[in-house]
């Protein structure tokens, strides 16, 4: 075992357990601030997404007690219950576009002065006539 490559591969073995370790624990300290950071942002009123893709307004949530079924209203007078923990996400009010951002783009021109798009009159016109 003194020879010197098996010392050398028993050093990077070594730095790349350590290295895992480390990662692995900023994974989980980041992992945890940002569910807090949901728990305490996750009030009535607040729209979210759920893990199923459904998006609803926070109805009830009990950030102490995650057992207790979250109430979500995904729709006027429709409110299911859900584990607190598919709540997946908070979403965030998308500020409208302004119209000054997109003025200095080009105008998109016709190729020909006829539509591509056939009605489906048209359509059956054609095919009648060639059938």
């Amino acid at each position: 075992m003194s020879d010197p490559t098996s010392i050398v591969l028993l050093v990077a073995a070594g730095g790349l357990l350590v290295l895992m370790m480390v990662n692995s624990r900023k994974r989980m300290k980041k992992m945890k601030e940002e569910q807090h950071a949901k728990q305490t942002r996750t009030v009535p009123g607040v729209e979210v997404m759920l893990q199923s893709g459904l998006f609803g307004t926070i109805v009830s949530y009990d950030p102490e007690d995650l057992d207790t079924p979250a109430e979500v209203e995904i729709a006027p007078g429709v409110v299911i219950r859900t584990h607190s923990q598919s709540i997946l996400r908070i979403v965030e009010p998308v500020d409208a576009l302004e119209s000054d951002e997109f003025s200095d783009a080009p105008e998109i021109e016709s190729i020909n002065d006829e539509p591509s798009i056939e009605s489906a009159e048209e359509t059956r016109r054609r095919l009648d006539n060639n059938g």
